[in-house]
């Protein structure tokens, strides 16, 4: 008898029962599940006493950072530890089920009590009065429209949002374009001075373009940079921040923004260009076309989602543009915006449903430019 008949005859194996673990078939531990619980609320009070303790004690500054690191830190471990002690207790179809939202719980948590409540509390605050404690209804959207201070903060907002986004951009791509054309080195080192002003503070960047535009009468030094290169030309110093026509001072100030989100946009926009196939541009060279058309026809539209990208993250910074603005003039001199308006309203005059009211119109703003953006990176995983 051959070896496959005598395979064929013989009986099969009887399969082995599968496997079960003593975690698969244990029941729930309503004493772990406990100890999980009491744990967790413990490690929760602890660290909110600690942080409650450091602001309202005259505690030694370096002493403050190391609660914090250690209290921090060690809370976070603690936090999750006893988390996964809580799904553990669980039988193991329920665990596998929980477990994905019982690690994300913190954080939705922390995302709960600082953005979302804050947020619905601001609006409640927007409909009451100076010290919120009666409504007065529509009253302060009603009064900060019709305020003339607040009308022009809008348009200085919007005159700010046509004009920095696009040049910032405009500036990224030609410094991308032109420092792609330098050598290695000379290319590392350009990129490094344009993007070194992202390593300022809006409130660093702010006071040394302050000195820069500093007016002293005539007749005394001029220590400002650019009023001391115009009266070497002959001219009479300039108070430049105070020069509203045509918004002149307001363009002074959106220089400083262009200055430091110029590098951002440069160091994105090259790597995106580096990203194009070279087969596209040579395939256009072949069929005649200039640099000019090879740049606008074949590397834009590879890049376009980059520009957009970068064009959409410096929009909303300018619609919450704050501390240049603030540090320079303060609002003063027709240069006021939305961002400075609030801190002007709720610290220097106290009016509490004025600032919410400017805060929701703010963030009324801010939405449709997120939205459009969430759905436009959509569309781009999707067509990937």
């Amino acid at each position: 008898m051959s070896t496959s008949a005598a395979e064929e005859t013989s009986p099969s194996p009887t399969p082995e029962p599968p496997r079960t673990s003593a975690r698969s078939t244990a029941a729930a531990s309503p004493a772990k599940a406990a100890i999980g619980v009491v744990g967790l609320v413990v490690t929760i009070a602890v660290v909110g006493t600690l942080f409650q303790a450091i602001t309202l004690y005259d505690v030694p500054k370096l002493l403050q950072a190391v609660l914090a690191i250690v209290g921090g830190v060690g809370g976070a471990i603690m936090l999750f530890y006893f988390i996964n002690m809580m799904v553990e207790a669980l039988p193991l179809r329920l665990s596998i089920k929980v477990i994905p939202y019982a690690f994300i719980l913190p954080a939705f948590g922390l995302l709960t009590a600082f953005l979302i409540y804050p947020t619905v509390q601001t609006i409640i605050y927007s409909f009451a009065n100076r010290d919120s404690t009666a409504w007065v209804g529509l009253q302060n959207y009603v009064d900060v429209l019709t305020d003339a201070e607040f009308v022009n903060a809008i348009t200085n907002t919007l005159l700010w949002l046509a004009i920095v986004p696009a040049v910032t951009v405009v500036i990224g791509v030609v410094v991308a374009v032109l420092a792609d054309k330098l050598s290695p080195t000379w290319e590392k080192i350009a990129k490094s001075v344009i993007f070194l002003p992202m390593a300022i503070s809006m409130v660093g960047a702010a006071t040394i373009w302050r000195f820069i535009y500093a007016f002293a009468a005539e007749g005394r030094p001029q220590i400002g940079l650019l009023n001391a290169f115009w009266t070497t030309l002959g001219f009479d110093p300039v108070s430049w921040l105070q020069t509203s026509a045509f918004n002149f001072n307001d363009v002074l100030l959106m220089v400083i923004l262009i200055w430091l989100q110029a590098g951002f946009a440069m160091v994105l926009l090259s790597a995106a260009i580096k990203g194009v196939p070279e087969e596209t541009v040579e395939a256009a060279r072949i069929d005649g076309a200039n640099e000019v058309k090879i740049f606008f026809q074949v590397v834009i539209p590879q890049i376009r989602g980059t520009i957009i990208a970068v064009f959409i993250t410096v929009l909303l910074m300018v619609l919450k543009v704050f501390d240049i603005v603030y540090v320079i003039t303060a609002g003063n001199f027709e240069t006021n915006v939305i961002a400075v308006s609030f801190i002007q309203q709720i610290f220097q005059f106290g009016q509490n449903g004025l600032a919410s009211a400017i805060v929701v119109i703010l963030l009324v703003a801010v939405l449709p430019v997120l939205y459009w953006q969430i759905r436009h990176f959509r569309e781009e995983e999707a067509n990937r």
